[in-house]
C-alpha cells in the first residue's frame, strides 16, 4: 500500500492478518469532537429491546464491532434489527428463542451473557457459550447467577451456560459485588417478574441508569436508579419505545487525555457533565484542567500538567473503584497522561489484575514505567515518548496506545486494531477531522 501526506509517498508492508493504523506523532489537534452513544450502555439496552414484543427505536447507537456481533446474536434470537439511519436502530422481537445461538460469537464479546435475562423472561431457557471480550484478568459471572437463582432460575454450567425457568419472581437480593453486567441481567429480569424485587449492592454507572430509564420508559417501574438499591415492581407489559442513548463518559475520558498530552485545545460537544465529576477530578489530579461551557467540556491547551502531591509532599495515587468513583476503564488512558505530567504518581487498577500489563509497551517508547504488580505502576514524568510497533491487547489500551502514538515523536504502528474498533467508532475519521494524521492499512 503507498499513501501520501505533505507531498511525501510513504510505502507501507503491512501485516495483512490484522489492520493497523500508522500515526505520525507530535500534532497539535483543534476542534470540537462529540461522543458518540455509550457503548457500555448500548450493549444492554439492545438486549433489553428483547423484552418486548413491540418496536422499540434506539438512537446514538455507536457503529461498532461489539454492538455488530451483538446484533448478529439477537438476529439469531429471532428479532429483527433494522438500521434505519446512521446511529438509529429499530429492534423488533415479535417472538424470540433461547437456543440455537452461535458459541464463537458468544465468546467475542463479553455482553452476550446480557441475552439470559431478555431470553429467559420471554422464552424461559437460553444457552449461551461463555462470554469473551477484554483479555484483561478474570470476570467471573456469579453475580448473574446468583442473581437469576434467586429470582426462579435454574442453571447449568458445563462447556455452555443453560438457563431455564417456569417463571421469574422477585425477591430481595444483595448482589455479592456491584459488578456492571450482573446488575443489567438482574433489573431485565426483575421488570419481567412476578412481584416486587430490591437489588442491594447494585452497580450505578451511567450506563446502569440509562438502561434503568429505557425500561421506564418501556413501561417498568423502578425506584432509586443512581443509587445502590433499586426497587424494581415487576409483570407490567411492557411496551415499545424509542430511546436515545447517552454519551459516552469513558470517550470523554479518553478526548480529555488525547488533548493533554498533545498540548491541544479541544471542545468535546454533549459531553454529558453531569456524570464527569470524578473523571475530572482524576485528571485533575494529574494537574490537567477542564472547563464546563453549558453542555460542553473543554480542555484547554498548553496546561502546565504538574502532578498535585498529597499533603506533606507525599506520592499522590489515582485509583479506580465502582462508580461514582474514578471509573476503571479510563485508567489507561490517565497512565499515558501521566506520562506527560511533571512529578510522580501511583497509578492503582483494582479491578483486573492483566490490565496493568499493557505499559511496557509504554516504556518500550521511553515512558518511566515501573510495574510493581498487576495492580499498581509508578509513573513518573515528563518523559518524550518515541514512535513504535505496539499491540492493542484491550479496548482501552488500545486507545491509550494510539494517544500515545499521537503524542509520541516520529511515526507508530498500531496492530491489532480491531480492538479499538469494537469500543470507538471511526476513531481515525474523527480524530483526523481534528488534525491527526492516522492512516487506515489492511
Amino acid at each position: 500500500m503507498v499513501y501520501v501526506r505533505r507531498g511525501v509517498v510513504k510505502r507501507i508492508f503491512p501485516d495483512m492478518s490484522s489492520p493497523q493504523f500508522i500515526v505520525e506523532g507530535g500534532r497539535r489537534l483543534s476542534g470540537t469532537i462529540r461522543p458518540t452513544g455509550n457503548k457500555n450502555a448500548a450493549l444492554p439496552i439492545v438486549c433489553a429491546a428483547l423484552l418486548t414484543d413491540e418496536p422499540v427505536t434506539l438512537e446514538n447507537v455507536p457503529r461498532i464491532r461489539d454492538i455488530e456481533s451483538l446484533l448478529q446474536l439477537v438476529r439469531q434470537t429471532g428479532a429483527a434489527a433494522e438500521w434505519t439511519g446512521a446511529n438509529t436502530l429499530v429492534i423488533t422481537a415479535r417472538s424470540v428463542r433461547g437456543d440455537g445461538l452461535d458459541p464463537e460469537l458468544c465468546k467475542r464479546i463479553r455482553a452476550s451473557i446480557l441475552l439470559a435475562a431478555p431470553l429467559l423472561a420471554r422464552a424461559g431457557m437460553v444457552t449461551l457459550a461463555p462470554p469473551g471480550g477484554d483479555v484483561i484478568g478474570r470476570r467471573r459471572l456469579d453475580t448473574h447467577f446468583l442473581a437469576l437463582e434467586a429470582m426462579g432460575a435454574e442453571h447449568v454450567f458445563a462447556d455452555r451456560i443453560t438457563f431455564r425457568t417456569k417463571g421469574l419472581v422477585g425477591a430481595d437480593i444483595f448482589l455479592d459485588e456491584p459488578s456492571v453486567t450482573g446488575t443489567e441481567n438482574a433489573i431485565m429480569a426483575a421488570v419481567a417478574a412476578r412481584g416486587a424485587t430490591v437489588l442491594h449492592n447494585a452497580a450505578s454507572e451511567p450506563h446502569v441508569q440509562d438502561l434503568c430509564r429505557l425500561l421506564v420508559a418501556m413501561g417498568a417501574t423502578i425506584t432509586g436508579i443512581g443509587s445502590n438499591v433499586l426497587s424494581i415492581q415487576g409483570g407490567a407489559r411492557l411496551k415499545g419505545c424509542t430511546h436515545r442513548i447517552g454519551p459516552d463518559h469513558i470517550e470523554v475520558g479518553s478526548f480529555i487525555g488525547l488533548a493533554a498530552v498533545t498540548r491541544s485545545a479541544l471542545r468535546i460537544a454533549d459531553a454529558g457533565v453531569e456524570h464527569l465529576r470524578s473523571v475530572r477530578l482524576g485528571f485533575q489530579r494529574l494537574g490537567v484542567e477542564t472547563v464546563i461551557d453549558g453542555a460542553d467540556l473543554l480542555v484547554p491547551a498548553e496546561q502546565e500538567m504538574r502532578i498535585r502531591s498529597d499533603l506533606g509532599g507525599a506520592v499522590p495515587k489515582l485509583e479506580d473503584q465502582p462508580w461514582p468513583a474514578f471509573p476503571a476503564d479510563v485508567m489507561s488512558i490517565a497512565i499515558v497522561t501521566a506520562t506527560q505530567c511533571d512529578g510522580i504518581i501511583l497509578m492503582h487498577e483494582k479491578m483486573f489484575e492483566s490490565r496493568m500489563f499493557f505499559v511496557d509497551k509504554l516504556v518500550g517508547m521511553g515512558a518511566r514505567i515501573v510495574l510493581c504488580d498487576p495492580h499498581r505502576a509508578l509513573v513518573s514524568g515528563p518523559t518524550e515518548l518515541r514512535g513504535a510497533t505496539v499491540e492493542s491487547p484491550d479496548i482501552r489500551a488500545g486507545m491509550a496506545m494510539l494517544i500515545a502514538a499521537l503524542c509520541a515523536k516520529g511515526t507508530s504502528t498500531i496492530n491489532n486494531i480491531g480492538q479499538i474498533d469494537r469500543g470507538y467508532e471511526r476513531i481515525d475519521e474523527r480524530l483526523n477531522a481534528l488534525g491527526a494524521a492516522i492512516t487506515r492499512v489492511g
